[in-house]
C-alpha cells in the first residue's frame, strides 16, 4: 500500500430514489458482504491492483451518495467524474453572504462518503471476493493501522493480517435496529491463501462498485428533476415545519453564527434553483 497516500487520506478525515421506484433485481450477495448475524467474523482485506485506475494499490474505494432525496440512496455523478446538479446546487448555496439556512440545506444536499473494500470472509472462501461497505469511523481506523509500521501492509498476500469483525446489535436515532461493526487486527501475520491459483483468481476477479451501480445511475436531468421536487415542498411549507431529510454529518454552523456576519433573509429555494439552472 502507498503509505504517503494513506497518511494524506487520514489527515483529511481527521480535519474535517423516489417512492414507488422500481429497481432491477441483482443478487448483491455475489458482490457485497456484510455481517448478518451478531458475533465474531474473520475477514481479510485483499489488494486491488487492477480495479481502479486512480487507486492502483490501496484497497479502499471512496464513493459519494445523496441521502434523503428518495426511497434509495443515489450515487452522485461526481463518482464518474461527471457534473452533478445536486452537488452544484449545494456549492452555490454557500456562495455569497453567509445565510444559516443556506448552509443547513447545503449540508443536507452534500453527498456523503461511504467506503468499499474487497475482502475474503474466512470460512466462505468459496464465495470469492466481495466488497464490504463501511463509514468514516472504520475507515479512519484502517488508515491508522496501515500507517503503523509495527503492522506493515495488512493486505500483503504472504505476510498480511486478518481482522476480527465483531457485530453487535444497535439502533439508529429513528429506532431502526442494525448490526454495528467493530474491527480488531490479528496479532500474527498469515498468507492470504496457501493456494496460489486461488490467490491469483482473487486478485484478478474483483467486483467494481461503480460498474455495478451503473444500472441505477441517474442522468443529469433526472437528478435535476429530483432536486426540484425536493426543494419545492420546502418553499410551500409553513415556517414551523421541519424537513424530514436525513442529516448524516453535523454542520458547524448549526450551533453558532460565524463571527462578524449575521444571517440574512434567504431567497426561496426554488428561486436559488432557477438562478443556477
Amino acid at each position: 500500500m502507498d503509505i504517503k497516500a494513506i497518511q494524506a487520506k487520514l489527515a483529511g478525515l481527521n480535519n474535517k430514489g423516489n417512492k414507488g421506484e422500481k429497481r432491477e433485481k441483482i443478487d448483491w450477495t455475489q458482490y457485497l458482504w456484510k455481517p448478518k448475524t451478531e458475533g465474531k467474523h474473520q475477514i481479510r482485506f485483499v489488494p486491488s491492483p487492477n480495479e481502479f485506475k486512480d487507486n492502483e494499490v490501496n484497497p479502499f474505494k471512496e464513493v459519494f451518495l445523496h441521502y434523503g432525496l428518495g426511497k434509495y440512496a443515489i450515487y452522485a455523478l461526481s463518482n464518474w467524474d461527471e457534473k452533478d446538479p445536486i452537488v452544484e446546487f449545494s456549492k452555490r448555496l454557500k456562495e455569497g453572504e453567509y445565510d444559516i439556512e443556506n448552509w443547513r440545506l447545503s449540508g443536507k444536499l452534500e453527498p456523503k462518503m461511504r467506503v468499499f473494500a474487497p475482502v475474503i470472509v474466512r470460512g466462505e472462501e468459496d464465495k470469492g471476493i466481495r466488497l464490504w461497505e463501511f463509514g468514516k469511523e472504520i475507515y479512519s481506523q484502517l488508515l491508522s493501522i496501515a500507517e503503523d509500521e509495527d503492522y506493515g501492509d495488512f493486505t500483503d498476500i504472504n505476510e498480511g493480517r486478518d481482522f476480527t469483525l465483531t457485530a453487535t446489535p444497535d439502533k439508529l436515532g429513528n429506532g431502526t435496529a442494525y448490526l454495528k461493526a467493530t474491527i480488531q487486527i490479528k496479532p500474527k501475520p498469515s498468507p492470504l491463501s496457501k493456494n496460489a491459483k486461488e490467490v491469483e483468481k482473487w486478485l484478478a476477479e474483483q467486483p467494481n462498485i461503480l460498474e455495478l451501480q451503473k444500472v441505477y445511475k441517474k442522468s443529469f436531468e433526472q437528478l435535476k428533476e429530483i432536486l426540484a421536487k425536493f426543494i419545492t415542498p420546502n418553499d410551500e411549507s409553513s415556517e414551523d415545519e421541519t424537513s424530514t431529510t436525513e442529516v448524516i454529518d453535523p454542520l458547524p454552523f448549526e450551533k453558532e453564527e460565524v463571527k462578524g456576519k449575521k444571517p440574512v433573509k434567504a431567497k426561496s429555494n426554488s428561486k436559488k434553483f432557477e438562478d443556477l439552472f
